[in-house]
Parts: C-alpha cells; sequence; structure tokens
C-alpha cells in the first residue's frame, strides 16, 4: 500500500532538511522541537526508510542521508503543487477572477510588461505573479507548468515539439560600456574591435554562438547573470559586454550601446506555451492582448 503523506509532515522534513535542525525547524513551524521529532519520524515510518542521519552531539548539523537527499526534491515538488492549488481554491472562494503566473526574461519583463500589465489589468481583480529568469529557465518553468506561459527566446537546441512559440518582439546585438570608453565613440562595431577589451558574458551571450564573433567567448573570463550586477560592473570600468537592443538599461546615463554590426545578430523573443494544455481564460486574454498591442 503506498504511503498517504501529511503536507504538514512534508513541510517540517523540508524545512529540518534547509534549516540543517530541528530547533530552527521548530521556531518555524511554530511548535515544539518533540512535535516537530515526531512529524519526522511518523513520516519516517511511512517512508520506510531514515531521512536524517544519527547525530552524535546536540550540537551537530542535521544531515540527511542518501534516502533524505532522493527525497527532497520530491517533496518540495508535493509542496509546491499543494500550494499553487491552496492558493488558486483561496481565490476562487473569495470571489476573485483568478490567478495569472507568467514568466519572462528580464529585458521584456522590464521594458514592455509594466505597462501592458497596467493596460490589461485595469480596475479588475486579477492576481498576478510575474518571475523573470533566462530564456532557458524560462523554458523549464513552463515545461514543469509552474506559470501559464512564458516570453523568452528559443534556441536551435532547444526541443520545440511539444511547445507553441508565437514570436513577438526582435531586437539586434550590440556592444554595452562606459561612456567614457575607447569604443564608445564608434557609431557601429566590428567583432574584432572588441578582442582587446575585457569581455564579460551574461545570459544574452549564447547569442554570439555560431556567428563569426563565438571566438570572443572562449577569451571570455567572467560570467555575470544578474543584470543588476552586470550594470554595477560595467559602471565600475570593468568591462564590456554584449546585449541585445531591449536588454539595455533604459534611462542609464553613464552606459552607451553600439550596434554591432559584423556580424550582425538578432535576437527574436515571443511566447512560449505548452501544445497540449490549454490556457486559464486570464492568460489566454493575455496572450490575445499583447498580439493585438504589438499589431498596433
Amino acid at each position: 500500500m503506498l504511503p498517504e503523506f501529511k503536507v504538514a509532515q512534508l513541510r517540517h522534513f523540508v524545512w529540518v532538511a534547509e534549516l540543517k535542525g530541528f530547533h530552527l525547524a521548530a521556531e518555524k513551524a511554530h511548535r515544539t522541537q518533540p512535535a516537530i521529532s515526531l512529524s519526522i519520524r511518523d513520516l519516517e515510518s511511512k517512508l520506510g526508510e531514515a531521512l536524517f542521519e544519527k547525530r552524535n552531539s546536540r550540537t551537530a548539523k542535521t544531515e540527511l542521508t542518501p534516502f533524505g537527499r532522493a527525497f527532497l526534491p520530491r517533496a518540495k515538488e508535493l509542496l509546491s503543487h499543494h500550494d499553487r492549488i491552496a492558493e488558486d481554491m483561496a481565490l476562487l472562494a473569495e470571489h476573485k477572477t483568478g490567478h495569472l503566473r507568467l514568466v519572462s526574461v528580464p529585458s521584456i519583463a522590464s521594458r514592455f510588461l509594466p505597462g501592458l500589465l497596467l493596460d490589461f489589468i485595469g480596475d479588475s481583480e486579477l492576481h498576478v505573479s510575474v518571475f523573470d529568469d533566462n530564456s532557458r529557465a524560462v523554458l523549464k518553468m513552463v515545461e514543469n507548468q509552474q506559470v501559464d506561459f512564458g516570453i523568452a527566446s528559443l534556441f536551435d537546441d532547444q526541443d520545440q515539439s511539444e511547445k507553441r512559440y508565437i514570436p513577438v518582439w526582435e531586437d539586434k546585438l550590440g556592444v554595452v560600456c562606459l561612456k567614457e570608453h575607447p569604443l564608445a565613440a564608434s557609431q557601429e562595431l566590428h567583432w574584432r574591435e572588441l578582442k582587446p577589451y575585457r569581455l564579460i558574458r551574461n545570459g544574452t551571450s549564447s547569442l554570439l554562438k555560431g556567428s563569426a564573433a563565438e571566438s570572443l567567448l572562449a577569451h571570455s573570463q567572467y560570467y555575470i547573470s544578474n543584470m543588476i550586477s552586470l550594470v554595477a560592473m560595467l559602471e565600475a570600468g570593468f568591462g564590456i559586454t554584449t546585449l541585445p537592443w531591449y536588454a539595455f538599461p533604459e534611462g542609464n546615463t553613464r552606459l552607451t550601446f553600439i550596434p554591432l554590426h559584423a556580424p550582425v545578430i538578432t535576437r527574436q523573443v515571443g511566447i512560449i506555451q505548452l501544445n497540449n494544455k490549454s490556457l486559464t481564460p486570464p492568460a489566454q486574454a493575455l496572450v490575445d492582448f499583447i498580439l493585438a498591442s504589438r499589431q498596433d
């Protein structure tokens, strides 16, 4: 007979694992430490395996057994699924219109989504959760059905068979550097002109792959995934980077964008959703709204 898990026990297990101790987990759960220990023992009994190693001293950190390490991501997945359902049902019980979840690459999330969502939501009571990450992470969230749809680029090495992709935006790659940088005086740049300078790679640098400028990536020692950190390093004069135009931080007075003319590299960003899964009414309405807005 399969074990029937209690949500509270799964949550206690995840907290003990993440906080490395029963005492801290008990504080977070607003329960006593013996109550948390009993909850974990009951869960272990259902599973038929120990989740935590035996501790040699009271001060030692609580460590997972190999079985516990294998169970941890599955417990988190169950809790995430439970919490999403509970949140949706709570909104329905409160007579809300629903909960829309989407994930976008940061460039579109910061440049276009604020105005689009403001016009789309109006004075409705729709609940909206927006996540931002790089294109590969966006695709993964769509595949795992953590969001209704995503906004990102698709790469040649990504399987598109189970996904529907609708291109919406297009921009070109350029070089970003300080306005005082020697390259800043150029109207456009050839990739060879970048070779003498320290190049900082970022989440969009993969656009250079397969182009004449691909060799620049092999000589770059630095990678920064977060846009805020990347901008800070550029402003400090640490180096230069390549970015699509929409990813260039609007309103920045210290940096400049110089188009790359050799090679000319364009990026398409669009809406990604699963082929075999219908969108919720709010999600479909937003997709239709975005497409109509881009045609105006």
